[in-house]
This record gives C-alpha cells, structure tokens and sequence, in this order.
C-alpha cells in the first residue's frame, strides 16, 4: 500500500518525487483524507495547522467581499499545494480567502511544524516551496490585470472560449451564478452579456447549462 501511495505521489510531485528520502519522510509525516464535494477545508481568518499535497480532485480558493459577491483566485488540483496555506504556514498569519473543495478531493495533508522545519532543513523543500510562490504570483498577478484592465464583456469571453471548460458544441452544466463568482461580477451582469452572446449566435442559453456555438471575438 505504501509502495503504491508512493508511486502516486512521486508522479504527482516529481520535484519531491526525485528526493527518495524527503519523499518517505513527507509520507511518513502525512496522513491520507478525503473531502466531498462542496465542503469549506478553509475559513478566513483561520489558522492553517496543516498543508495539503492533492492526489485527486480540485479546490477552489476565493475571496469574497461584504456584499457577498466572490473572485476566484485560483484553484488546487492534482499535484499541487495551495500556496496561501503554504504562505501562511510559512509567515504565521491567518488565512486570508475561503477553500472550498469543488469535486471530491483526496489528499496527504502534513502539520504546518513540519513544513516549518522542512523550510530549513531540506533543499529540496525550499526549491519547490519557492518554486510554486513564484508560479501562482504570476498567475494571480494576471489575475489582477484583468480585474483592472480589460472590461467584462472581454473577460466573459476569454472565459468562454477556453476549450477544456466549455467544448465546442457541446453542453456544459454551469449557472450564471457560478461564472459571476469566476469572475468577480453579479449575476445580474453575467445574465445581461450571455443574453447578448445568445443573441449573436455565439452560445446557446438554458437553465444551468451554456453551450458554445463559435469562439467569441
């Protein structure tokens, strides 16, 4: 079994996987949980006593403000860790978002004192810690951009054109609830600008499902 859960991690985490030795400790030090669907793993403002190393599924990291309107920041899939968790570990603050699991989630999650140690005493550690700081600033940094700089109508359609989420022709199970929170928008607003892309021929409107006709200009 152990063997097996090995494996798996080496391949999920190569960078990890490489280092036998800090690949067992991290296995030893970690115990395998799972989480369904639609369950909170982090509140803000609270404290992260343990990081999670996702074997399967996907986790959705969001801020949401007074109104109740959400952004997503990014998510956590398969071979990844969730860098505000690690940050916060790491500089002994609160967690700053919300985490919630969006599928079924499996994962080895290790106390936070044991990252703490391994930021001093292992290489390889430090070299994929910073490793995925820099990769996820990028990608929230991109983020910020387009909140600030490209008008919504732009941001509907880099969204919507993005193949692996909404295949060409084909039916994709979404509300307009859920792409406002993608997005950092109201309803409302998301609900105004489908209905104009339906109008142009470009999606095909249902309840809780968008299908795309053509690529958005």
């Amino acid at each position: 079994m152990m063997d097996t859960l090995q494996n798996r991690f080496g391949a999920l985490f190569p960078d990890l996987g490489d280092d036998k030795p800090f690949l067992q400790l991290i296995l030893s030090m970690g115990q395998q949980t799972s989480l369904p669907a639609g369950q909170h793993i982090c509140l803000e403002g609270s404290n992260c006593s343990h990081l999670a190393f996702v074997l399967t599924g996907a986790a959705r990291v969001y801020k949401l403000s007074e109104s109740g309107r959400e952004i997503t920041l990014y998510r956590v899939e398969a071979g990844e860790c969730c860098i505000l968790t690690l940050s916060c570990i790491i500089s002994n603050r609160r967690f700053p978002a919300f985490a919630v699991s969006e599928s079924a989630l499996e994962a080895i999650v290790v106390p936070a004192t044991a990252v703490q140690e391994w930021m001093d005493n292992s290489r390889s550690w430090r070299h994929y810690a910073w490793d995925l700081i820099a990769a996820r600033l990028g990608d929230v940094i991109s983020l910020v951009e387009e909140v600030a700089f490209r008008r919504m109508d732009e941001r509907l359609n880099f969204y919507l054109n993005q193949e692996k989420l909404f295949p060409l022709g084909q039916k994709t199970p979404i509300t307009h609830q859920q792409i406002a929170a993608e997005l950092g928008t109201s309803r409302e607003v998301i609900s105004r600008l489908l209905k104009d892309l339906e109008q142009q021929k470009i999606v095909d409107l249902g309840r809780g499902w968008i299908k795309r006709l053509k690529a958005p200009m």
